[in-house]
């Protein structure tokens, strides 16, 4: 099997070194990847540093036309990038799908927006002697980005760090997730069917020690990092003086008040904690239920658990796949039974067969426990009753994490109250907090991260805000 090689500098090269990819579902050996070392990041950081040169001078039209471009290429290519997302991630051949679909959409709102990034005509006539005084404002790309990527997502999420870069006319270099690094690999193909300057992007699978020195290395302006909580922090106390964002992890609430539709929230609870085995950062992970119709919501919960298929990833019926790896599994189901062994209850499921975790409900669960307190990443969700509606924003507000939040109720007061008191970073009615749309302002506070995600949102973050001033006295006529 010949490895996959890096891509560096509008080309390919193979190295030495060389790390496998593991199909999750079968376990087996999917393919080879060469890894970047010293050498290799070195020439992706100074080749980044000699194309921002030419991407800083790019227009809008031709920024916006390259990304474009890559939407109508993937879009070509659809079957093959889900296929790919399918076999390095155990992602479900349905959802992978679904991913495709959403990065085709993240490039062509980069393409819209970078036909209108922002700017301002400020008035600065406000005190005596000012009177001849504009300002004007206008964003200007920061310079190379290093952009930091998860398994769970392997496309969209390189994306939503590659396609703002763009959009601005930033250069960036992308070091995709050990797991997952053949989708961003593929992307590589798509680069050389632009006219985007050659070292626009660079896609450099590398160890993390490598990854570190990156990170510290001066050249990147911004460190755009997309993973664990600790590894995050963790890497942010490395980055000198670059800025930096973070989209981290969560563990992810929803409030179900009396006035719900409980067939939708329940119907809704299962897709948010379910879909792709529970691993994405908004998960549905903690449920709370108002005592009044707590009974009614597990009965009506728990059997569309069980309507659930698992298995197999690339059958079409499937809508749980494997967990990323049999260590991820194993640690599932370790909390799990741990819960267990502390008074909680297992409703539905509880089993495990290799990297395969049935889709498991708990009761009976305190906020102390791991499945609660902790960032879970499985197929796992805890239910638990409340009586009023201050301990339910109590309750979901006692975590280290805030990143999103569903709140499930007819009246409008309790929404916005909701909007006001949770620490999290969205808030969505009457719909889950694993909802995304790629064109919003994605992000949380506390553990959860630092700076928004979302074309528009992330851009604010790749330039940085210049002003010019100008003097418009009339000189004396002659």
């Amino acid at each position: 099997m010949q490895a996959k090689p890096l891509f560096i500098g509008h080309g390919w090269r193979r190295t030495a070194t060389t790390v496998p990819v593991l199909n999750p579902f079968t376990g087996e050996r999917a393919a080879e990847v060469s890894q970047a070392g010293q050498a290799e990041a070195e020439s992706a950081a100074a080749i980044a540093v000699s194309a921002f040169h030419s991407m800083r001078r790019l227009s809008s039209l031709a920024r916006s036309h390259a990304l474009a471009t890559l939407a109508a290429q993937l879009t070509t290519r659809q079957e093959e990038f889900a296929a790919t997302i399918t076999l390095e991630s155990g992602k479900p051949i349905v959802d992978a799908r679904r991913e495709v679909s959403r990065a085709i959409q993240t490039f062509l709102v980069a393409a819209e927006e970078a036909k209108r990034i922002p700017g301002e005509v400020l008035p600065l006539d406000w005190t005596p002697g000012t009177e001849t005084y504009l300002g004007l404002t206008r964003r200007f790309p920061i310079g190379p980005i290093l952009g930091i990527t998860p398994f769970n997502f392997p496309l969209n999420l390189v994306v939503h760090k590659l396609a703002p870069a763009l959009a601005v006319g930033n250069s960036i270099v992308i070091k995709p997730a050990p797991q997952t690094p053949l989708t961003a690999l593929l992307l590589g193909e798509l680069i050389l069917q632009t006219d985007l300057p050659p070292g626009a992007v660079s896609i450099v699978p590398c160890p993390n020690t490598i990854a570190e020195q990156m990170v510290t290395d001066a050249r990147f302006k911004l460190l755009s990092f997309t993973g664990s909580a600790a590894v995050g922090w963790s890497l942010k106390s490395k980055c000198g003086k670059k800025k930096v964002v973070l989209e981290l992890g969560g563990n992810a609430g929803v409030i179900i008040e009396p006035d719900a539709d409980l067939n939708l929230a329940a119907q809704r609870c299962v897709t948010g904690g379910f879909a792709y085995a529970g691993q994405t950062c908004i998960s549905v992970q903690r449920i709370y239920v108002h005592a009044a119709v707590y009974g009614r919501f597990l009965e009506t919960l728990i059997p569309k658990v069980r309507a659930l298929k698992s298995g197999d990833p690339s059958d079409q019926g499937t809508v749980v796949g494997p967990v990323i790896d049999q260590g991820a599994a194993c640690r599932i189901e370790a909390w799990m039974r741990e819960a267990v062994e502390q008074g909680a209850h297992v409703n539905v499921g509880g089993a495990r067969s290799g990297a395969l975790l049935e889709p498991t409900v708990l009761t009976d669960v305190t906020p102390s426990m791991k499945v609660s307190c902790q960032e879970l990443f499985g197929p796992l969700l805890t239910v638990t009753p409340y009586t009023h509606f201050d301990e339910a924003l109590a309750a979901l507000n006692d975590s280290e994490y805030g990143l999103q939040a569903g709140v499930f109720t007819q009246d409008v007061n309790k929404i916005f109250r909701a909007y006001r008191e949770l620490e999290v970073g969205a808030v969505l009615a009457n719909e889950i907090p694993t909802f995304r749309a790629d064109h919003m302002p994605y992000g949380g506070v506390k553990e959860s991260g630092l700076g928004r995600e979302g074309v528009r949102y992330a851009i604010e973050d790749m330039t940085e805000l210049k002003l010019l001033v100008l003097n418009l006295k009339d000189s004396p006529s002659t």
